[in-house]
């Protein structure tokens, strides 16, 4: 998938759209996806000036938005006005090595289970094919 076609999938924008591309998926299993860390990211200013370091939230958050796109292929629908996928549990995390500018971010999401509008995930984050981050993740489709 494209750009074009994770904003169809995605609600998030600038400058907190983190998936770039989307390398493959099987719906109601797996998503790959990346997103490249570039130096021009605005978190970079602050964190930090010295030593720019990715917040381990936003390779979650990146997680998440991969995690998210999967289930919106697994439910065959798009976002909509009407509703929205929270973010609501992190479990298991652990960060294994800093994200840097110049890194693509690898994104590896696996469905654990759905039941209910709950979804469970087990996701990973590499660079260089090493694990930077590791996590299972929750996310819920509330309507507003």
């Amino acid at each position: 998938m494209d750009i074009h076609a994770i904003l169809e999938h995605l609600p998030h924008r600038y400058p907190f759209l983190l998936v770039d591309r989307v390398v493959s998926y099987e719906v109601g299993k797996s998503i790959h996806a990346y997103k490249n860390v570039s130096i021009n990211e605005p978190f970079f200013v602050g964190h930090f000036p010295h030593h720019p370091v990715m917040p381990g939230v936003l390779i979650m958050e990146a997680l998440a938005q991969a995690a998210g796109i999967l289930s919106f292929k697994t439910m065959e629908s798009k976002p909509d006005p009407n509703s929205v996928f929270y973010f609501v549990g992190i479990d298991e995390c652990r960060f294994k090595k800093p994200v840097m500018p110049g890194d693509q971010l690898h994104l590896h999401v696996e469905v654990e289970r759905q039941m209910r509008g709950i979804w469970k995930y087990k996701a990973e984050a590499r660079v260089d094919g090493q694990i930077v981050a590791e996590a299972k993740l929750m996310c819920a489709k509330r309507d507003l």
